[in-house]
């Protein structure tokens, strides 16, 4: 479920959402590097300071999600949503996943901007990819018969480690990662909890519980998703 086998043609086709993000992340991280505009003034105008929102800046509620302080944290970030995004945009319907997302994102920036002071600023996709732990979370809670059992183990472990590394790491928004995980939950539970209510556009682009099988798929193919795995697991550990 989480370990991809397609091409990169064929994950853009089929994960066109997750493909958009990721493409607008490292666009916008080109822009505060290169030489095209002057130094700082993409970050100046996008990131999360919370003074300049309160001022009535209110779009820095939402460009943070798409704005990383370094190529690591572009880096860790990517390879997280490259890891989880695809099983539940594929789940749940772009649209949905596209709501998840934004709305996790941007209920983690107001926490922030509620409760950390004026002088805080703010950057990064990490409120938005808890979004999605959040909302994997509440479908292991509501609606359990929606993953397998190693795929369930999965998520919650890599929602531990997350949720661990949080306080324990210098200069991270813990706020953002805790709010964006609860939106996420309660996006899920709000949606999949009443099977009458968002069940079949989960169940018909929803996963089969059988075991994934690798033969036939290249080694070389193996290995470079077994580095992101372990890559996205590093960066919530070190990030």
């Amino acid at each position: 479920m989480f370990i991809r086998t397609e091409s990169f043609k064929d994950f853009i086709r089929f994960y066109p959402i997750v493909t958009a993000i990721i493409a607008i992340n490292i666009v916008l991280y080109l822009l505060t590097i290169l030489p095209i505009l002057p130094s700082g003034s993409l970050m100046g105008a996008l990131a999360g300071i919370n003074f300049y929102i309160v001022q009535g800046e209110y779009w820095r509620l939402i460009t943070p999600i798409f704005m990383h302080n370094g190529f690591a944290h572009l880096l860790f970030n990517s390879f997280s949503l490259i890891l989880f995004g695809p099983a539940l945009e594929r789940m749940i319907g772009k649209a949905r996943f596209l709501m998840v997302y934004f709305i996790a994102g941007i209920g983690a920036n107001l926490a922030t901007l509620l409760l950390e002071p004026l002088t805080y600023m703010h950057v990064g996709a990490s409120g938005a990819i808890f979004g999605l732990f959040g909302y994997f979370t509440s479908i292991i809670v509501f609606r359990r018969e929606l993953l397998s059992a190693q795929n369930a183990q999965l998520v919650i472990t890599i929602t531990i480690i997350g949720v661990i590394m949080t306080f324990m790491q210098p200069n991270i928004n813990v706020t953002a990662h805790l709010f964006g995980l609860l939106a996420g939950f309660l996006i899920g539970a709000a949606t999949i909890k009443n099977k009458t209510s968002g069940f079949s556009s989960i169940k018909t682009g929803g996963w089969k519980p059988a075991r994934q099988s690798f033969k036939g798929i290249p080694l070389a193919t193996l290995l470079v998703w077994g580095g992101i795995v372990l890559l996205a697991i590093l960066g919530l550990i070190f990030r």
